[in-house]
């Protein structure tokens, strides 16, 4: 079976996601190397996930244009095909891969150091740092599914909010379902990998 993939391309960087693999998305300077980027990732994509995870060939279904942040460092764009009607089998499956992609972080969190490796000029949070940003960002992104979540909200209630607005389709969300989940996934998922490969 065939895994979609689509681009969101920006001026100067392109996104290649899957579709129906939250988090699995990777950034580069160019469709080939994004659709690369993602295919070299598929092994610790596949780390992450508790599921059986057989992704097949990637079909390119199309591609949005991107805006300043996505040539940023961040997907930023629903696409058509997140007002695909998704089965509750479906919606619950994703939602497993959200989580599962929490538990990874928290996983990396918990085995780093906490002072990690600086970039070139020296810029770069550190592990609590790090952690701070995907919190206070998850806890903005609730506004998009419809739910409000207070400041300084425990993780794990903040994450309990998150889950229920999914599953329940985000109702009153600004976000479609399929982006809520991918968006959601790939932030937490690509700054655990940050912190895995700064932490060496």
């Amino acid at each position: 079976m065939a895994t979609r993939v689509y681009f969101e391309e920006g001026k100067s960087s392109v996104f290649a996601a899957a579709i129906d693999w939250p988090g699995w998305c990777r950034r580069a300077k160019s469709r080939d190397a994004a659709l690369e980027a993602l295919l070299d990732y598929q092994g610790r994509y596949a780390a992450v996930l508790s599921m059986p995870f057989k992704p097949g060939t990637f079909e390119v279904v199309g591609a949005v244009p991107g805006n300043a942040t996505t040539d940023f460092g961040a997907p930023d764009r629903d696409t058509p095909w997140d007002d695909e009607a998704i089965t509750s089998q479906d919606l619950k499956r994703q939602v497993a891969v959200l989580v599962d992609c929490w538990t990874y972080f928290d996983g990396v969190v918990d085995a780093a150091p906490a002072t990690l490796t600086k970039g070139p000029r020296g810029g770069g949070r550190d592990r609590d740092g790090i952690v701070s940003h995907v919190q206070e960002a998850e806890r903005h992104y609730c506004s998009k599914l419809g739910m409000r979540v207070p400041p300084r909200t425990p993780w794990v209630e903040q994450r309990a909010v998150v889950t229920t607005a999914l599953l329940a389709g985000s109702p009153n969300g600004a976000w479609p379902s399929r982006y809520s989940l991918r968006r959601l996934a790939w932030h937490v998922l690509d700054h655990a990998w940050e912190i895995e490969d700064k932490s060496v």
